[in-house]
């Protein structure tokens, strides 16, 4: 199940829509039928040098400098 994103050209409306197999998106809005669909962009991870250490302080947890989630790491060297 694929999920649009559309404009409405009837209230101008942007949002996003599951389509299903034949069915057709439909404003959530003003319930309208003329959309114009928007290029989707979506983020990837991208991929940490070897070695690379999180940023944005310590860990809110225990503290850890190494930041957050590092609790779960074990000792530090």
């Amino acid at each position: 199940m694929p999920i649009f994103e559309y404009i409405c050209k009837e209230c101008n409306h942007g949002f996003e829509a599951l389509v299903f197999g034949k069915d057709k998106a439909e404003c959530p809005k003003c319930h309208g039928k003329k959309l114009e669909p928007q290029l989707s962009v979506f983020a990837a991870p991208a991929k940490a040098a070897a070695g690379a250490r999180p940023s944005g302080g310590p860990c809110g947890s225990c503290g850890d400098p190494r930041g957050a989630g590092a609790c779960s790491l074990g000792d530090m060297d």
